[in-house]
């Protein structure tokens, strides 16, 4: 599969074995949160929510990788059963920050542990130091993407 010069060569492509690790991540921490009544979206944005309190609707979005109209649905949905609270007033602007109710923390503790056991599987071919090495290698990937 070579596009010669010019072209991506699939095989050696980082940004290609970048993504098919991306949906390999995703497919598995999908296959342990179904059980549990959850999808990514709504794991990670409980997970935000644990560890920065008060964030609004769409910090939350730009925070999950989804639009501010499916994190709206999708919050509503958590209020709704009882996993996170939303002010009825702002704390400035029109933002309504969130957190996390005591049913949403329980629920998180479930879900953190299952897609532990996934991020743990997937990096258990790797040393330590190749866990420390490819973090710093992703964050600086990230770092000139964002860059330009």
């Amino acid at each position: 599969m070579s596009q010669g010069a010019s072209g991506i060569e699939l095989e050696t492509s980082l940004g290609y074995l970048l993504k098919e690790v991306s949906s390999a991540l995703r497919t598995a921490m999908e296959a342990v949160l179904r059980p549990l009544g959850m999808s990514v979206t709504h794991y990670s944005c409980l997970e935000l929510l644990a560890q920065r309190p008060g964030l609004s609707n769409s910090e939350l979005a730009r925070g999950t990788f989804v639009t501010r109209q499916a994190m709206n649905v999708l919050l509503q949905a958590l209020e709704g059963d009882g996993l996170v609270t939303r002010s009825q007033q702002p704390a400035s602007g029109r933002a309504l920050p969130t957190r996390l109710t005591a049913a949403g923390r329980a629920q998180l503790a479930t879900a953190s542990a299952a897609v532990k056991g996934v991020e743990d599987r997937m990096k258990s071919q790797l040393s330590p130091s190749e866990q420390d090495a490819l973090r710093a290698m992703l964050s600086a990937c990230a770092v000139s993407l964002r860059a330009s």
